[in-house]
């Protein structure tokens, strides 16, 4: 599956950066495909394009923070989690919503 998302905190500095990297290395090890844009403090990093969201199967939002743009993401599936959990427990996350995707498509 491919994932696309944002991740933001409230200072910008290291766990926005930390969250996105946690979820881009646990869907690398799971087989799928995940790009986080990072609106930190050095602005907006790796930005997710209209092409990224089209291709996306759903949009992970771990922000602590409202983000940028996210009406970009209008009619795809969106999951928002707190920063912390994707930096501490990405493959649990991107696991988690893979089942939930899975589980959609069988209803």
């Amino acid at each position: 599956m491919k994932f696309v998302g944002v991740t933001a905190c409230i200072a910008g500095l290291a766990h926005t950066p930390m969250a996105a990297k946690a979820l881009e290395k646990a869907g690398a090890k799971l087989g799928h495909d995940v790009k986080m844009e990072q609106q930190g403090a050095l602005g907006l990093v790796n930005e997710v394009t209209a092409e990224d969201v089209q291709d996306a199967d759903a949009v992970i939002i771990a922000a602590d923070k409202a983000i940028e743009g996210e009406d970009r993401f209008k009619g795809k599936p969106v999951v928002r989690i707190k920063l912390g959990q994707a930096v501490s427990n990405g493959e649990a996350v991107i696991e988690k919503i893979v089942q939930a995707l899975e589980k959609r498509k069988q209803s």
